[in-house]
């Protein structure tokens, strides 16, 4: 009789170091399995500290926005106050209030709109709080002194307006345009 030489594992001789292959449940576990429990607990390990972090309220800065919303209350507070000063620039000044209040309106809708909403419908604990107050000026300001401070709202408008993108970026250049018209044209 002629051997057959085959070109293979000696019979009975398992290039698997994990016997019987076939055997199935638990009783037998093969490299593959054993690097998926190592490698999902090592996730799982990572995943304890981020989901920690995800827990602590978020320590955040206030909205660069605010700032312009103060000033444009403090606008309109100085333009209303202005009218005892000059009677006959009141429907000017009226209208200068109105639109510097709407401005500021309009900054703390863009504001609340950052920080978000949750699913069920409330908002986050952590905002930036809006003035509570109007700032009234200790005097009534000179027309002089209102269009120094429009000024001054307008220029830092327009500086804010290109450190922002999208929507505030719009809004911020919008609102400096308008304090120079009112500066060139309510307050000629």
């Amino acid at each position: 009789m002629t051997e057959r030489v085959t070109h293979g594992p000696a019979a009975g001789c398992s290039r698997d170091p994990l016997p019987d292959r076939d055997t199935p449940g638990p009783q037998r576990m093969n490299r593959r399995a054993a690097l998926r429990v190592a490698g999902g607990g090592a996730m799982g390990l990572l995943a304890i500290p981020a989901l920690a972090a995800c827990a602590e309220d978020p320590i955040t800065e206030p909205d660069v926005l605010a700032a312009q919303e103060f000033s444009a209350r403090a606008d309109a507070a100085a333009a209303a106050a202005a009218i005892t000063i000059d009677p006959a620039r009141g429907p000017a000044l009226n209208t200068i209030a109105a639109e510097r209040t709407a401005h500021a309106d309009a900054l703390r809708t863009e504001i609340d709109r950052a920080v978000g909403v949750y699913g069920d419908g409330t908002t986050p604990l952590v905002r930036t709080p809006s003035p509570t107050t109007t700032p009234a000026p200790a005097a009534p300001p000179s027309i002089d002194a209102l269009r120094d401070q429009l000024t001054s709202s307008q220029r830092a408008a327009a500086d804010l307006a290109v450190t922002q993108s999208g929507y505030r970026a719009g809004l911020l250049a919008s609102i400096s345009a308008a304090c120079a018209v009112q500066v060139g044209v309510l307050l000629v």
